[in-house]
């Protein structure tokens, strides 16, 4: 990676770890693995994946990254939580099961499962116009691969800008 991208760590305790390290990568990010308190220090951001959240942090308990990483959400280290990750990041957890922990830092109350478990999960594709037409009909390899299906998924256009990184490349 170029001397100026950010590194962005993906919590690599399970769940979707290697599909955010791709996408990361493909938006130019240093995209690393981190499971351990020393590898939570070099990285600038961080993104926790889908998964189980009682697993994820469970796991974070076992390898001592849990309390590094508490204190570095509260000091202001830029992160982001899909699904178990949202959980995680939760001030509160409705529904936890018995000794679950969250991180904190998101001033929200999240229920784990409220869309059923795991086994319930499914994948669909949506149309979804508010979101603007037409469909681009080319994805990156990343997005074919995360689709259980192997077919192409729909990805809309990348006008909106989430956010950016110190280079101005938007994200």
């Amino acid at each position: 990676m170029a001397g100026n991208a950010p590194r962005v760590g993906v919590l690599a305790l399970q769940g979707d770890v290697r599909e955010h390290l791709a996408v990361l990568r493909e938006l130019g990010a240093d995209a690393v693995t981190v499971r351990r308190p020393e590898e939570l220090e070099t990285v600038s951001g961080l993104v926790i994946p889908g998964g189980e959240s009682s697993v994820i942090d469970k796991l974070s308990r076992t390898f001592g990254v849990a309390e590094p990483l508490r204190s570095r959400i509260a000091g202001g280290m830029p992160v982001y939580g899909t699904c178990a990750g949202l959980i995680l990041l939760a001030d509160v957890v409705l529904d936890a099961i018995e000794g679950q922990q969250s991180l904190g830092g998101l001033d929200v109350a999240v229920r784990r499962n409220a869309f059923g478990n795991q086994n319930d999960s499914f994948e669909t594709d949506l149309d979804i116009p508010q979101l603007g037409s037409p469909r681009c009909t080319r994805c990156s390899s990343a997005r074919r691969s995360s689709s259980r299906s192997g077919r192409m998924r729909p990805c809309w256009p990348r006008s909106t800008t989430a956010g950016s990184w110190p280079s101005s490349r938007a994200t």
